[in-house]
């Protein structure tokens, strides 16, 4: 779970033995007994060799390959059970990255859907501001079902678009209906929202405002909350899963582009539990009966889903006859306590952060066991690993900085030694420049700004004199840095508006969801905003920027920027007709690419054109259908260029970044130079969708409709995108 947005995902939510650096081995972990795994005759994989009968698709929350601290080893090399299984078996790629803005619920849904946020509605999460009719804003949170609508906490909107809204501005297609389609019962476990998310809005939404769930949820929230939210299975026509529950619901999709009629769906583990597990309540890897930090049986929170939790599910829906099963586990940098009732967060190395990798991979070694056990394995299943994005840690160094973590835990100072600096970005404007202009915020590193506007003119123009002002001082602003001692020039290192931002695909279409500008921060600061009509003076550096003691609520791993460690992400691929490569660094991807590799592998497709691709680069050429075998090398070139052109990550976003933040931070003669470079930006990005929208459906036709690379065609593409790239780079240089 990213930090903040508010404290925690459930917080959002709710309405209510040391591993040493020299001893990463696999864990022994004790041989299980054979579970006789229900077979389901009607579930169609179409992989290519026909081998692929299962799939087990698992999103970590913040857990890294690469070393935070150089001497101490990666989250990944503290589960060796895990990091063993996909280098001994399959491909893991080392040089992924995430989508802007990084977060948890950004980048889970941009790997659920296989696009770019501007096509689902999230690019500012875990929560996130709009206009109201009037100018002022509210917060909107990005976790609900996914039929929803925008899910606003304190219950009262003005803005009545889809909680996941596509650039249609209908209910963007969910990721569950190619397999159902294909008569594959599809097993949901904390996935964001694939499953009920909330009790106050997606109640109504899936069982109906007067509904005995509804009423359990104004009796009992707790248990209505452990009930109902959390976990869920989307069904096939004529599942017997479904069909073994008298609670199954309507599973309506009423904008999927080629309808979605028929199909029904168990919300809850209320009314899962019983389907997939008769013989008693839902316990974890180790025998403990899954509960809440207040003791309700049922789902135990979003930050109580770790690893032994959500592999628990897995294997328990996977052994009932759910053959795709889609979960989430929560990070392990920050310790959560007992089913996610603290959140504190660890450095690098130390003991509460090692034991919890440790306790992951126990349960990863656990989990291979069992699903052995079961007959589920490389040879029959594809198994797909990733991470919503990266991290920077916001801390000092170790005050032993020769730890190792296993060894030698890691200590840091007792005061400013862990957490991100905090700081109050309209008391700082106010007090640098004497700037009272009512904007406010989403919290965050990358803090994108709302400035207020009216009634006739809710949502400011670019160009208002109020916003261009802020977008100057916000560029200019300097400050003590409680870690340094010393005052911070450009604390924000890039920034853009809704015409850099459009470019980045960070603007949907719901047009007051979309911030006013968005500055990117040095990656140790986290911003807020305070104050009435007129903010109070900052009286002393520390009163607007400080690093908060450590508590049960804190926070040191700072994300939805730009910087490489936070964009930075990996994938691992197991599984029939994915190369055994080890460590893949060399191929660049995206979030958005393994929904398209993976439905190709499994011989399924989308009703809409993905912004992703498939990576070919590991997969092997016999599992790829033949049109992808033809001219391979050329659709990799096309391919490689279609992502630096179009991905918030890519080199042309990179570049248009650099220059949208020299136009918001000019100042000439009429604004002359802002002009200038936001039409040039404005030119290129239109000349990017159109150039990426055919490549992107180049690609798709050849990935899923048979069609084959026109040779002359492909390398004209190649060419004037690399043009295209070429021709913003050096404008940026």
């Amino acid at each position: 779970m990213g930090p903040h947005s508010l404290p925690s995902r459930i917080g959002v939510l709710l309405s209510t033995v040391m591993l040493g650096a020299s001893s990463l081995i696999l864990a022994p972990v004790a041989p299980l007994a054979a579970t006789a795994v229900r077979a389901d005759s009607s579930c169609q994989l179409n992989s290519a060799n026909g081998e692929v009968k299962h799939v087990i698709y698992i999103q970590f929350d913040n857990t890294h390959f690469r070393r935070d601290n150089p001497n101490v080893p990666s989250d990944l090399e503290q589960m060796p059970n895990l990091l063993n299984f996909i280098k001994s078996n399959g491909t893991l790629v080392a040089n992924d990255h995430t989508v802007l803005i990084s977060h948890t619920a950004t980048g889970i849904l941009s790997s659920l859907t296989g696009n770019y946020p501007d096509r689902f509605g999230q690019p500012v999460s875990n929560s996130f501001r709009y206009f109201k009719t009037d100018g002022t804003t509210r917060t909107g949170v990005s976790f609900a079902y996914w039929t929803a609508p925008l899910f606003d906490p304190a219950g009262s909107t003005t803005d009545t678009t889809p909680e996941m809204i596509n650039e249609n501005g209908k209910i963007s297609p969910a990721p569950w209906v190619p397999y159902t389609r294909a008569g594959c019962d599809v097993g949901a476990v904390a996935t964001a929202n694939t499953v009920l998310e909330n009790t106050a809005i997606d109640i109504p939404t899936v069982f109906g405002a007067g509904s005995d769930e509804a009423q359990e949820v104004i009796d009992n929230p707790g248990q209505a909350f452990a009930d109902f939210v959390g976990i869920g299975v989307h069904c096939a026509q004529g599942s017997s899963v479904c069909g073994a529950s008298t609670h199954a619901r309507p599973d309506t999709l009423p904008d999927e582009p080629l309808g979605y009629a028929g199909y029904s769906g168990l919300f809850g583990a209320k009314y899962v539990n019983p389907v997939i597990k008769p013989s008693g309540p839902m316990t974890d890897l180790s025998g403990n009966v899954i509960q809440d930090a207040t003791g309700h049986i049922g789902f135990p929170g979003f930050d109580g889903m770790e690893a032994t939790v959500s592999l628990s599910y897995v294997a328990q829906m996977q052994e009932a006859g759910v053959p795709i099963t889609y979960a989430y586990i929560s990070d392990a940098h920050d310790g959560h306590g007992t089913s996610g009732n603290i959140h504190f967060a660890y450095g690098p190395g130390e003991a509460g952060y090692v034991q919890q990798l440790h306790d992951y991979d126990t349960a990863f070694g656990q989990f291979f066991n069992r699903l052995a056990a079961d007959g589920i394995n490389k040879s029959n299943t594809l198994f797909v690993f990733t991470v919503d994005e990266g991290d920077h840690f916001a801390g000092a160094d170790p005050t032993n900085p020769g730890c190792d973590g296993g060894n030698t835990p890691c200590t840091y100072p007792a005061v400013n030694g862990v957490g991100e600096i905090n700081a109050d970005l309209r008391r700082m404007i106010y007090t640098q420049f004497g700037d009272a202009t009512l904007f406010s915020v989403h919290s965050d590193d990358a803090p994108t700004v709302y400035v207020n506007g009216t009634a006739a003119q809710p949502i400011r123009d670019q160009t208002d004199p109020i916003v261009r002002n802020l977008e100057r001082e916000t560029a200019q602003l300097h400050w003590l840095n409680p870690y340094t001692g010393s005052v911070e020039n450009n604390i924000m290192v890039a920034q853009a508006d809704h015409v850099g931002m459009k470019a980045l695909h960070m603007v949907t279409a719901d047009p007051f969801r979309t911030p006013t500008y968005t500055p990117f921060a040095d990656p140790d600061w986290f911003f807020f905003a305070t104050g009435g009509a007129t903010p109070a003076t900052c009286a002393t550096p520390e009163a607007c920027a400080f690093i908060p003691a450590r508590t049960a609520q804190s926070f040191a791993w700072n994300h939805g920027d730009i910087q490489d460690e936070i964009a930075s992400t990996w994938a691992g691929l197991v599984g029939p007709g994915v190369q055994n490569q080890g460590v893949n660094a060399s191929v660049w991807t995206d979030h958005t690419d393994w929904r398209p590799t993976m439905l190709s592998l499994l011989g399924l497709k989308d009703d809409y054109v993905q912004d992703g691709r498939v990576v070919t680069e590991v997969l092997a050429a016999s599992a790829n259908p033949q049109s992808l075998r033809l001219h391979r090398g050329l659709f990799q070139q096309l391919a490689s260029a279609y992502k630096q052109l179009n991905a918030p990550f890519g080199t042309f976003s990179m570049a248009v970044l650099k220059k949208s933040s020299e136009a918001l931070a000019s100042n000439a003669a009429g604004d002359a130079d802002y002009t200038s470079i936001e039409n040039q930006i404005t030119s290129w990005t239109s000349d990017r969708d159109g150039l990426a929208t055919t490549i992107k459906n180049t690609l798709a036709d050849s990935e899923f409709n048979g069609v084959n690379l026109d040779v002359h065609n492909a390398q004209s593409l190649i060419s004037q995108a690399n043009a295209l790239i070429n021709e913003v780079v050096a404008a940026a240089s």
